[in-house]
């Protein structure tokens, strides 16, 4: 009698079955990488060219990540049925028009036809997509306090992006509209997220960077107000940074546990709510503080780091076979 074979490696087509919609992440931190760097240009007077490579990179990345999940689409679709019917991966396809949304805004300037295009089909997106996971929370049967986490945010206050360029490529009244939905459910979900980190079991490891979610809706709050009133900070814009700002404070406060984690596509999370209170501050930094000025140094260059180690422990991670496996 023969003794059974081996258990064969997994075929490559198996691991494009666990592609993962995080890696949508990774578009996202790089385009706010690349407007910040071309918004320190302005006000720090840095080089131009830095912001602009890192626009066309993150078009580049957008490329790649979505071909990638849209070969998942092809050849797995039970797969990203289950993935979409996941209660912690479903907040992660908001990604997508994310990611579309700021790729408009990095390329407002330089290709205005392009740009329009990208905000387009992201606004239109992203309403879908909140209408969707809106009514999934209504008439859901499988939600627990424990599956809530920061993330969270991503599907609805989301929406607080889009006026950044919609103020650009549409009548005043849709970014508006966008902007409350955001803004009216960061409160509402703030409270529930608050809940479960108060009063409930801490985040796994694997979700724990998602606390830096916190940071990015009143950072871009902040920075849609200001796009939606004209530029001038009033005490509302005020209130919007000051909250950003001491997010940012408070998990900066806890630096070294965010040092002993491993590495996950989550880590991510760290990387555009970082850009977005950069940008914030390099805002207020060119209504002429000099604090904010430094400020807008030290931010820009903590930001860079993370996405450089990011970018490195990602492509090491790709070489090691780590990503697209089974969680």
């Amino acid at each position: 009698m023969t003794n059974p074979s081996p258990a064969t490696p997994s075929a490559p087509h198996s691991r494009l079955a666990h592609y993962p919609i995080p890696l949508f992440a990774t578009v996202m931190g790089t385009s706010g990488l690349a407007i910040a760097w071309k918004k320190a240009g302005h006000v720090l007077g840095l080089p131009a060219g830095i912001g602009i490579s890192l626009q066309w990179w993150a078009l580049v990345l957008f490329v790649m990540v979505g071909l990638g999940y849209l070969a998942k689409m092809v050849s797995h679709w039970e797969a990203v049925k289950k993935e979409f019917s996941n209660p912690i991966r479903l907040n992660f396809f908001p990604a997508i028009s994310i990611s579309l949304l700021l790729l408009a805004v990095t390329f407002t300037e330089s290709q205005a036809s392009l740009a329009l295009g990208f905000w387009s089909v992201g606004a239109v997106l992203h309403l879908a997509f909140t209408l969707f996971v809106m009514s999934s929370w209504i008439h859901h049967t499988r939600y627990e306090i424990k599956h809530v986490n920061p993330a969270w945010f991503i599907p609805i206050v989301g929406n607080v992006i889009v006026p950044v360029g919609g103020v650009t490529f549409a009548p005043a009244a849709i970014s508006w509209f966008f902007f409350s939905i955001g803004l009216v459910f960061w409160v509402v979900l703030l409270t529930i997220v608050m809940n479960r980190l108060f009063f409930h079991e801490p985040l796994p490891e694997r979700l724990t960077p998602t606390l830096f979610i916190l940071i990015a809706p009143p950072a871009v709050g902040f920075i849609a107000w200001l796009k939606l009133t004209g530029g001038q900070i009033d005490a509302f814009a005020q209130i919007l940074y000051s909250v950003a700002l001491f997010l940012t404070l408070l998990l900066a406060s806890n630096a070294l546990r965010f040092f002993r984690l491993r590495f996950f596509l989550s880590t991510w999370a760290y990387s555009f709510p970082l850009a977005a209170i950069t940008i914030a501050t390099l805002i207020m930094a060119e209504h002429g503080s000099g604090f904010f000025v430094g400020l807008s140094w030290l931010l820009l260059i903590v930001l860079s780091l993370v996405l450089l180690l990011l970018t490195l422990r990602t492509a090491l991670a790709v070489m090691r076979g780590e990503i697209c496996v089974p969680e």
